[in-house]
């Protein structure tokens, strides 16, 4: 080869690296484009023991309608101990803006399900939330515990209203997420299929810490960790209007931190931002058969309240509505038994009628042999034996025949009073006779 083919291949090669250059920087450039900032523990100035976001994922509600464990064949397509933070019920002023606090303290983004309601309330509790980073989800208008029952006009109502409500209390309406959870997880076919048609995402939770119950923040704590080490990772649902919630938030987030799980935020997807590349299985939980039945309503755990601590819930005053109407149940899912309180007739009864119809086991029938047991015990007059019968009692004599023995009489405790006057009245004539001839001889 000639010195001009040499220097000629020589541009050649030159020309072929820098488009490879240019294709690297062009993909350099998308990706970052297309990547979400986390906020890592590092990137948390003031706080060195934050347990940060250690990355966004991207989800497009059409191709994976209903995510949570709980309910749903699929959840969302987390790592192993990777948490998804969810709060539901919000915003309440009061106890809405700790959690937002505590969560900026970690630099922790999570997904608020807001009802339209306190929405409207409290537009600027949205606000905060949008200025956070945090994802902006709905949970209806009105949060009824009647949507697994509900006609599909009166689904419609409460779901668009909800998601108009929140729309109205930001600047973007594209800043609400499509996303939406049903009160109570009261879900129906109704309310899938509806939903599925708006390409809005229902989500459910893979576990719960059961915020809602009056229980303590101690308790809301264990719950939280003991569940999440179980599943190894998922969607944990909360409440950031419980205030038990933010008692226990920072502490599970420490605890997380140190048994080295990771925050992730989750986003929808848009024409701008496509969905994080994933698997098939990466959205079960566990490995499952695909025809797995929809539960219709979710089987909560259940533990002994025996040592729960009553905490105050929220009232009226704190939703900040100018009419004062806004109704919201303290506890969202199911209302908490309570033992009734004794002072009451009509209280004491109804409790006493509830014990006796609900109680288990049902107590086995006495028997026969154990029914002397039962009865109430005599009256110790009813052995009394009067004393000149006693002194009738026949004695047996050679021939046979009875003959009255002398020393009965000596032997028995005398009876006084009316009660031996009555029993005298009651002796045989020939009694009578025989007591007076031994009385003279």
């Amino acid at each position: 080869m000639g010195y001009f083919e040499q220097k000629c291949a020589r541009w050649v090669m030159a020309v072929k690296s820098l488009i490879n250059v240019r294709t690297v920087a062009k993909a350099a450039l998308v990706l970052a484009l297309l990547y979400v900032p986390a906020a890592s523990a590092a990137d948390c100035p003031g706080h060195p023991d934050a347990i940060g976001t250690s990355r966004t994922i991207v989800v497009d509600p059409r191709e994976h309608p209903r995510i949570g464990s709980m309910q749903y064949p699929e959840t969302l397509p987390l790592r192993d101990h990777e948490v998804v933070l969810t709060f539901d019920d919000g915003p309440l002023p009061r106890n809405s803006n700790q959690v937002l606090q505590i969560l900026a303290d970690n630099c922790a983004k999570a997904t608020f399900f807001l009802i339209g309601q306190q929405a409207r309330a409290n537009p600027e509790g949205v606000r905060k939330l949008l200025a956070a980073g945090h994802t902006i989800g709905t949970h209806s208008q009105n949060h009824p515990l009647t949507f697994k029952k509900m006609p599909l006009p009166k689904v419609q109502q409460e779901v668009d209203d909800g998601i108009a409500s929140v729309t109205a209390a930001l600047p973007d309406p594209s800043a609400v997420a499509p996303f939406f959870r049903v009160p109570g997880l009261l879900r129906s076919q109704t309310v899938d299929d509806y939903l599925a048609s708006k390409n809005i995402q229902v989500w459910s939770a893979d576990f719960l810490a059961d915020d809602w119950r009056h229980i303590s923040s101690a308790k809301v704590y264990d719950l939280a960790i003991k569940r999440l080490e179980e599943a190894h990772k998922g969607i944990l649902l909360l409440h950031d209007i419980q205030a038990r919630t933010v008692a226990a938030l920072p502490k599970i987030l420490h605890e997380m931190k140190v048994r080295g799980y990771h925050i992730v935020q989750v986003v929808p997807a848009t024409p701008e931002r496509p969905a994080t590349p994933t698997e098939p299985q990466d959205w079960r939980m566990h490995p499952v058969s695909q025809t797995l039945p929809v539960a219709e309503t979710p089987k909560f755990p259940s533990f002994v309240y025996a040592e729960a601590e009553r905490l105050v819930t929220p009232t009226l005053s704190d939703f900040n509505s100018p009419d004062g109407r806004l109704l919201l149940s303290a506890e969202p899912f199911d209302h908490v038994k309570r033992p009734m309180q004794s002072g009451s007739g009509t209280a004491s009864a109804t409790a006493s009628s509830t014990s006796s119809s609900t109680s288990w086991p049902t107590p086995a029938p006495q028997s026969a042999q154990n029914a002397a047991a039962t009865l109430p015990a005599p009256d110790e007059s009813v052995f009394a034996m009067p004393e000149k019968a006693q002194a009738a009692l026949p004695q047996a004599s050679a021939t046979g025949a009875a003959a009255p023995s002398p020393h009965a009489v000596a032997r028995v405790k005398p009876v006084h009073g009316r009660n031996a006057h009555a029993q005298v009245q009651r002796k045989p004539q020939a009694a009578r006779r025989q007591a007076r001839q031994e009385a003279r001889g």
